[in-house]
């Protein structure tokens, strides 16, 4: 097993000036499992890609323990891959498409099936060797896939949106049986999805990409909890959270009729903005009786029961500005469309931005 480094690591495709991969900085330990996560374009897949060996390396340079591995071939990164689409070899068996690695490598006849039956044990593989990928299903073949690299035994596995072409109740399955079957084998895995709940629910950490730059890099629980500026903020969680620009007031801001307290240290990364981003997590809002002057009044568009609760999508003024609200209330007080409620946050739970720059400013 090994640690990996990207030091600094850019791509630049020709006839472009800006970076698909700019300047990444990021030390993976050994045995971790990191996913990697991002909107379409933000240069996951290429890092992923640039570790592989499949994208050159245009300045800095990657790392495999102590190993650099920059300009190596993918055949001596060992390294083993899963792919979106399984790239199975349709004219093979299970057992032939898992063990090809080994025999192309030289390995023996016995020693190659012990392995693959190794495999297929733990993923459950075992009456499906005979058969070829046409007989599979999808969640079948991508965990054929994934045997073809158990048995290769590499110090890293990369895996390229695995789960995408499953459908959603298997892709929750699936998911769970690869971040089960990471922490049994103790391989160092990096992982990309575009799909924040997969990355929520199995990464060890979770690094966000935009536009080519490392946004945070954090545990899952630490970046909900403390995302590092607004575009974290609002792509890590589901339903997103709801930003908000609002006005400063003496002891914090105003969010319609409420004041949140800020501290004098969070407000001190302000500098001359007028105004700051807050962001409410949809369950951090608490509904109370309508005609008081405290929160906001939302007005209810689209109401989605999920029986133990639910969620409010609704409109509100802040600041004289129409804003869409998401709220999350309990599963048997669910108000109807078209109804009036008001919300107010819960105290501690805002997160507070620069407007002007997107960095955090709560601590």
């Amino acid at each position: 097993m090994a640690s990996v480094t990207y030091d600094k690591a850019t791509r630049l495709y020709s006839g472009t000036d800006k970076p698909a991969v700019d300047a990444l900085d990021l030390h993976i330990e050994d045995g971790e499992f990191l996913v990697l996560v991002g909107p379409s374009g933000c240069g996951k897949s290429t890092s992923l890609r640039m570790l592989a060996g499949l994208e050159d390396v245009n300045g800095g340079a990657i790392r495999i323990g102590d190993r650099d591995v920059t300009h190596l071939p993918p055949k001596d990164r060992d390294i083993a891959m899963v792919f979106q689409n399984y790239a199975l070899y349709p004219h093979m068996t299970v057992a032939d498409n898992m063990g090809f690695a080994l025999k192309i490598a030289g390995v023996n006849k016995a020693e190659i099936r012990q392995k693959v039956e190794e495999a297929a044990k733990i993923l459950d593989l075992t009456q499906y060797l005979d058969r070829k990928p046409k007989a599979l299903s999808g969640g079948q073949r991508q965990r054929v896939a994934m045997g073809r690299a158990i048995v290769r035994e590499p110090q890293v596995f990369l895996m390229d949106e695995p789960l995408s072409n499953l459908d959603a109740k298997l892709r929750v399955s699936t998911r769970t049986q690869i971040a089960g079957l990471q922490r049994r084998l103790g391989i160092t895995t990096v992982y990309v999805t575009h799909d924040q709940t997969e990355a929520m629910t199995m990464g060890d950490r979770v690094a966000v990409l935009k536009d080519g730059l490392l946004q945070q890099v954090d545990t899952p629980r630490r970046m909900y909890d403390r995302p590092a500026n607004v575009f974290v903020a609002g792509f890590i969680g589901s339903p997103a959270m709801n930003l908000v620009d609002v006005p400063l007031v003496d002891g914090g801001v105003k969010f319609g009729g409420s004041v949140i307290n800020i501290s004098r240290e969070d407000l001190a990364g302000v500098g001359s903005d007028k105004t700051v981003t807050v962001g409410i997590r949809p369950e951090h809002f608490e509904i109370v009786p309508s005609g008081g002057l405290e929160g906001v009044a939302v007005t209810v568009n689209v109401v989605e029961e999920l029986g133990a609760d639910g969620f409010v999508y609704g409109t509100t003024q802040v600041s004289g500005v129409d804003k869409d609200i998401v709220v999350r209330v309990h599963g048997r007080q669910i108000p109807a469309k078209g109804e009036t409620i008001h919300v107010v946050p819960t105290g501690g739970e805002p997160h507070v931005f620069s407007a002007s720059t997107g960095a955090r400013l709560s601590a």
